[in-house]
């Protein structure tokens, strides 16, 4: 029988504790909070009207006014991971680094200079033709005198 009492008192007890939290959390609600309704009607707080316990919020677009026994609580938006990022467990999968970096593949040194190299002279062959052809564009203009 002792066992009984305790019990409810315990479960009167958390019950109000709750009760408490959700009056503070909706008397508290802020424009610009994402929330949740009863419903599953997600969307951001416009305008909180205290005076007649309605909440007014914005879902996508569509203005929508509730009661505050409606709001439910803050959603937060669940995290998403991929199931190709998690073995069977669900624990992460480590990647390679040149899988992660894609983009920026690493190049061995020799093919860095080699290629660095056949820069420079691309652009002494490329200075080298520009100067025969001014050469060549001036020696008719003598001629011509």
């Amino acid at each position: 029988m002792v066992a009984m009492i305790g019990m409810m008192w315990w479960q009167s007890r958390k019950a109000k504790q709750q009760q408490a939290e959700r009056q503070d959390f909706r008397a508290n609600l802020q424009p610009g909070t994402e929330i949740i309704t009863i419903g599953g009607v997600i969307g951001k707080v416009v305008s909180v009207d205290v005076q007649y316990e309605e909440i007014v919020i914005d879902s996508e677009g569509s203005l929508m006014r509730f009661s505050f026994n409606a709001i439910s609580k803050e959603y937060v938006r669940p995290a998403y991971i991929s199931d190709d990022e998690v073995d069977e467990n669900g624990n992460p999968i480590e990647q390679d680094p040149i899988e992660q970096n894609d983009d920026e593949a690493q190049v061995p040194m020799d093919q860095a200079l080699e290629s660095a190299e056949n820069t420079v002279e691309t652009t002494e062959t490329v200075e080298a033709e520009v100067v025969d052809t001014e050469v060549a564009d001036e020696q008719p203009q003598e001629a011509a005198k």
